[in-house]
């Protein structure tokens, strides 16, 4: 039985719009336009999947006066690339995503303040073992889970898997903003993974482009400056239309792009049970009021459940997050930046490493309001680093490790960017470049993943290091030697004494201690005596010792 289906296409300014598809018989069907803006009709249509398309006499100022132009609809939900169409699926009578039924709602999930996050590209983390998936989807993904919840993981960030041209590239280009990116699977895929990620207690967050869209996104082509800025705000830092969130039309009563992306963010809240964003380019992208709105409605949406607001901010700006700041939380690049030259071998600066370890000394006021990393998408991963100073093997992954004691037990949220954990060294490239996973089949690469596991392990189940508490006991700036102290009120107390020289130093002694009596050495595992204040310990070059 054939049920009446609503196609309609906003696009307020524009003279003419017709609707075409595989139910149309090679025919066009007129759009009427109301008042509201919309352009609309309905056709009836028996359950199953349909391509359509419209054609809408553009307003764009780079085309001909009222030149018709093909667009898919531009709140798409599915996309069929090769024949550059939209997809609809009815089911009794509605137009819906999919008809997956969600199975983990009930499962509780950790606060913003216990995650430790895992950034992940969908096409290189996973699969492709075998020729018929030469990139990773997210089918994939969800098969790594497992690894995943052994090493502690309860967060993966997904770098963007919205809709966006071709099948290879980071994604940064998205075209349609309500579409799962099809070259990684379908909408159930995704709402598998995130199913199966909730059923293990690890949170799902998106990584989403509002600053910009893909240069032939169909709101370019409708009227490009109903939507974007005709000239880019900073040319420098421009990589495609810039969303205009100041333009206001009068007679509507409406900022356009403000409202589109609010219902973006609506949408995967709602369809897809997202439990964060990160927000790509927040400084060019401005307007931390319209931020503010829209982190106020992700928290409302979300309720019970918590929610992370993310943005990257190039240069940081910690306000971002400080109390009228519209922000959760962001991406700390300077930790990265101060951090690698301390483990490449340049001497260290004491006071440096101070302002690594304490995010207050940078400006950041809470402990969720930092994300830590070694690396990330954007930035060669460690190994690399340490390469390029010629600093290989043994010394490397002692380094490796180092870097990792400082990244869990820093004031602020840990992020780990996929592979770093067991050492993969593959440098940033846009071309396919997927994980080696059989470098756990050696010695050292498994060792420093085990490094992780345990710090990871210490981290969830000692509070102190969730806190913004951080206490400087003791320093030799001479031998390159500090140690601190983090806390919480309940008594939790994390002690990490690091070596950051090159010189062994045997029976060292550390001075000034927090407390007397018996501590617990946890890379080690084993018991020491503090007495007087002072601990006596060796220390190797660029180690730590972590005591609880």
């Amino acid at each position: 039985m054939a049920s009446s289906i609503e196609f309609k296409l906003f696009a307020p300014y524009n003279q003419g719009a017709v609707l075409t598809g595989s139910f149309t018989d090679g025919t066009d069907v007129p759009l009427e336009k109301g008042d509201d803006g919309y352009f609309r009709t309905w056709v009836d249509l028996e359950d199953g999947c349909y391509d359509y398309k419209f054609r809408v006499q553009s307003k764009s100022f780079f085309l001909e006066p009222d030149e018709w132009v093909e667009v898919i609809d531009p709140r798409a939900w599915h996309v069929n690339e090769s024949n550059q169409t939209a997809v609809v699926q009815i089911k009794d009578g509605q137009a819906i995503v999919d008809d997956y039924v969600w199975h983990h709602d009930d499962k509780s999930l950790p606060q913003n303040d216990e995650l430790i996050i895992y950034e992940v590209l969908v096409s290189d983390f996973s699969g492709g073992e075998a020729d018929s998936y030469p990139r990773g989807q997210l089918k994939h993904t969800t098969e790594k889970l497992d690894y995943l919840v052994d090493l502690g993981v309860n967060a993966i960030e997904l770098m963007p898997i919205q809709e966006f041209p071709g099948e290879q590239g980071w994604g940064y280009n998205t075209h349609f903003y309500f579409a799962v990116e099809s070259a990684y699977g379908t909408s159930k895929d995704l709402k598998h993974l995130v199913d199966e990620c909730h059923a293990r207690g690890i949170r799902v967050i998106l990584d989403i482009i509002l600053n910009h869209s893909g240069s032939e996104a169909p709101l370019t082509k409708i009227d490009y400056t109903y939507w974007y800025r005709r000239e880019p705000k900073d040319p420098e830092q421009n990589w495609g239309p810039e969303f205009d969130y100041d333009h206001y039309d009068d007679n509507l009563g409406l900022c356009p792009a403000q409202e589109f992306v609010k219902d973006v963010l609506r949408f995967w809240i709602a369809e897809y049970h997202i439990d964060g964003f990160r927000f790509d380019a927040v400084s060019q992208m401005g307007h931390f009021d319209f931020l503010a709105q829209l982190a106020d409605e992700n928290r409302r949406q979300a309720e019970p459940k918590p929610f992370y607001n993310i943005g990257e901010l190039i240069p940081e700006n910690p306000e971002a997050t400080n109390l009228d700041g519209p922000l959760d939380g962001c991406w700390r690049d300077g930790f990265l930046h101060q951090i690698r030259p301390l483990l490449g071998g340049d001497e260290a600066d004491i006071e440096t490493v101070k302002e690594l370890i304490d995010a207050k000394r940078s400006g950041y006021l809470g402990a969720v309001n930092a994300i830590n990393y070694l690396s990330n998408h954007d930035h060669d991963r460690l190994m690399v680093q340490l390469a390029n100073q010629d600093i290989f093997d043994e010394a490397a992954f002692k380094r490796a490790k180092l870097g990792a004691v400082l990244l869990m037990t820093a004031m602020g949220v840990p992020l780990i960017w996929m592979g770093e954990e067991f050492g993969a060294y593959g440098p940033k490239t846009l071309e396919p470049a997927k994980i080696n996973w059989s470098l756990l089949e050696n010695d050292r690469n498994r060792n420093l993943m085990e490094h992780y596991r345990g710090l990871i392990h210490l981290r969830r189940n000692n509070h102190a290091l969730r806190t913004e508490h951080v206490e400087f006991f003791y320093a030799d700036s001479e031998r390159r030697v500090l140690a601190y102290v983090r806390w919480n009120d309940e008594g939790s107390r994390v002690v990490v004494v690091a070596n950051f020289s090159n010189q062994y130093l045997a029976d060292y002694e550390v001075r000034d201690f927090p407390q007397d009596g018996t501590w617990h050495e946890w890379m080690g595992d084993y018991d020491v005596e503090v007495h007087d204040g002072i601990w006596v310990t060796d220390l190797p070059e660029y180690e730590a010792k972590v005591l609880v």
